[in-house]
């Protein structure tokens, strides 16, 4: 599954062209101020590749995501197992460009990858995190299902969890 398609966006595995578009978002410090941000280029891009790898251990690891109607890169997400923190288990999780965002394209992502979790990959739970002060990540999670756990003190956000028997996808 290099390349999928929901109404509005491409999802398709991360590329070396990718490392520009997504650093323009991911070294945005204001921007990205609930989120990992990358102090350098070679930082966003060793991050990104972290997780990118991800996929032959897990069978799944975020997407870049392209916008469908202009092709342009406006952000990346999906479903992964932190690298850093595998314990967490799946989860989801998201940046869209600031310039895309307010549009539903967090949602339509956040939707889509529940899907592909419990149906084709079948996945029994999707967690997710936010900061508490995150209304817009939260509002997104809030709207696509997910049920607040626990605030967790060593992560210093909200934790979000979905279980494949009360989402619906079934």
């Amino acid at each position: 599954m290099s390349e999928l398609q929901t109404r509005h966006l491409v999802l398709r595995e991360f590329r070396d062209s990718d490392v520009d578009p997504l650093y323009e978002i991911q070294g945005n410090r204001d921007y990205m101020r609930f989120r990992f941000c990358a102090e350098s280029r070679a930082a966003c891009e060793s991050w990104l590749r972290r997780y990118a790898q991800s996929r032959r251990v897990n069978g799944f690891a975020p997407w870049t995501i392209v916008l469908r109607s202009t092709g342009r890169v406006i952000g990346w997400g999906g479903l992964n197992i932190d690298p850093q923190a595998p314990e967490w288990g799946p989860e989801v999780s998201y940046f869209i460009h600031p310039a895309y965002q307010g549009r539903g394209f967090a949602s339509e992502l956040v939707h889509f990858s529940l899907q592909h979790g419990f149906n084709d990959l079948q996945l029994q739970r999707i967690g997710a995190f936010a900061r508490p002060d995150n209304d817009a990540s939260i509002g997104v999670l809030a709207k696509c299902g997910f049920k607040f756990l626990r605030y967790e003190p060593a992560l210093l956000r909200n934790h979000y969890e979905l279980d494949r028997r009360l989402d619906g996808t079934d």
